[in-house]
């Protein structure tokens, strides 16, 4: 059988641009939803053209006009969305909605893997507010994809290692501390940071494995499971300079929510069930899910070391 025709939609977004590279680099035929929103956007334009440079070809359609969906779907196999769930960026979940009513009335997709890419959602049904609105809205979309039978993947990509992994996990700065650094309780809970090219290449791997099919996929490769200190060790060994560290209790993280926006209070509630509750590695896969590290061994995966070099 030859590799499936893939659309991917949120393409010129963070995640998304690395979903159509590695679509090209794993020799699928690539499509990439094209917006007229785009209006005056000339970044987006000029990458969706890069795109088509590469080899991808874009499909107009729109989420305002549903037979522009359901005509640019049945011209694949498998939809891949990558549309932000990021509260600072764009906050847009519940508009896949709309993309699996064109998936349902299409009836020939083989595989969808929604926008998730995070934590599991299906495990953070205990999430405090307003960050639970984030797994609330993903298990809406869940529901509806299954309710309407359509082939699924979720994949749980945990930490993107660009906003966790540099700033040594600080709030608010993707740059790295110079002098002191904020440590979460005892800075012990075990974390998983992935390098975003790699979230790609294994969310690519999956789409016509049979292993994969129904199931959300956990990217957790070993080497890159850290708790807090040992990212700051990682940083100090690097660099030869040791960093003043402060602990912050749960109490006063928590507390550090008031006055914030939403977007401040959003992350706030994330890295509280990251940090503290250790949620990203406190269960065990069962056989509702598989391990992208176990599935697929010949990817070799960004170590966070070599990560973090680019920022010496």
């Amino acid at each position: 059988m030859g590799k499936s025709k893939v659309l991917v939609v949120g393409g010129t977004g963070y995640i998304g641009k690395r979903i159509v590279k590695a679509c090209l680099a794993q020799g699928h035929a690539t499509y990439v939803l094209q917006r007229p929103e785009i209006g005056l956007d000339i970044d987006k334009l000029q990458m969706l053209l890069s795109f088509k440079e590469q080899g991808a070809r874009l499909i107009e359609a729109s989420f305002s006009d549903h037979q522009s969906l359901v005509d640019a779907v049945k011209q694949v196999d498998v939809v891949i969305c990558t549309m932000s769930g990021v509260h600072f960026r764009s906050h847009n979940i519940l508009v896949q909605l709309k993309l699996v009513d064109a998936i349902k009335e299409a009836g020939n997709i083989k595989r969808f893997l929604p926008s998730e890419f995070g934590m599991d959602p299906a495990r953070m049904r205990h999430a405090i507010e307003p960050g639970n609105v984030t797994f609330e809205e993903k298990m809406t979309v869940r529901n509806a994809i299954e309710k309407a039978k359509i082939p699924f993947t979720y994949v749980s990509a945990n930490c993107f290692a660009g906003y966790f992994v540099p700033n040594l996990s600080q709030l608010a700065t993707l740059l790295p501390p110079k002098d002191k650094v904020g440590i979460y309780g005892d800075g012990n809970q075990k974390v998983i940071f992935v390098d975003e090219a790699d979230v790609a290449t294994y969310t690519v791997k999956t789409i016509d494995d049979p292993r994969t099919l129904n199931k959300t996929l956990y990217l957790r490769p070993k080497e890159n499971i850290l708790t807090q200190r040992q990212l700051v060790d990682m940083w100090e060994n690097l660099t030869g300079r040791t960093l003043d560290k402060f602990s912050i209790s749960a109490q006063d993280f928590l507390a550090s929510m008031k006055g914030m926006d939403l977007a401040g209070q959003v992350g706030v509630g994330h890295f509280y069930h990251i940090f503290y509750e250790g949620c990203l590695s406190n269960f065990e896969i069962g056989e509702e899910g598989e391990e992208a590290s176990e599935l697929y061994p010949e990817v070799q995966y960004t170590r966070m070391d070599a990560y973090l070099k680019r920022y010496l």
